[in-house]
């Protein structure tokens, strides 16, 4: 079969999803945060800003450790010639691929990007189960 049939009925609801937990992580140090030698576990939208900004930050396929469905591709895209108006649009495509494969993320929108010689910048607004998170990479 070429196209194999998807049952929607069978598919796992967010109230099935179990609480989001991720180890802490200090953003402005790069670092996980510890407490007397031992890593800090947080749950929920901490969680998910967490596995949000580690999600944008890993380079997709680079790293044997993440699946290739984990990560992002908008590194690619630094220095490219495209027109501001084609780089946009990549960068939206490729953070809605890195983010909306988290079953804890429903949507992303509001998405405005700054971009120089080296840096992409990005700001958007992620609709999640546990309500909207404004997120700035």
């Amino acid at each position: 079969m070429i196209f194999p049939e998807i049952n929607y009925e069978n598919l796992s609801t967010t109230s099935e999803l179990k609480p989001l937990k991720e180890y802490a992580w200090d953003f402005e140090q790069e670092d996980f945060i510890l407490k007397d030698g031992k890593f800090q576990v947080v749950s929920g939208t901490e969680a998910l800003k967490i596995w949000i900004w580690k999600a944008l930050s890993t380079e997709r396929y680079r790293y044997m450790a993440y699946s290739f469905d984990y990560g992002s591709e908008i590194e690619a895209l630094i220095g490219s010639t495209y027109s501001s108006g084609l780089m946009n649009s990549e960068i939206e495509r490729y953070l809605k691929e890195a983010l909306l494969i988290n079953p804890y993320i429903k949507n992303i929108s509001d998405i405005s990007t700054s971009i120089d010689e080296s840096t992409i910048n990005i700001a958007c607004l992620v609709d999640t189960v546990y309500g909207e998170v404004k997120v700035n990479v």
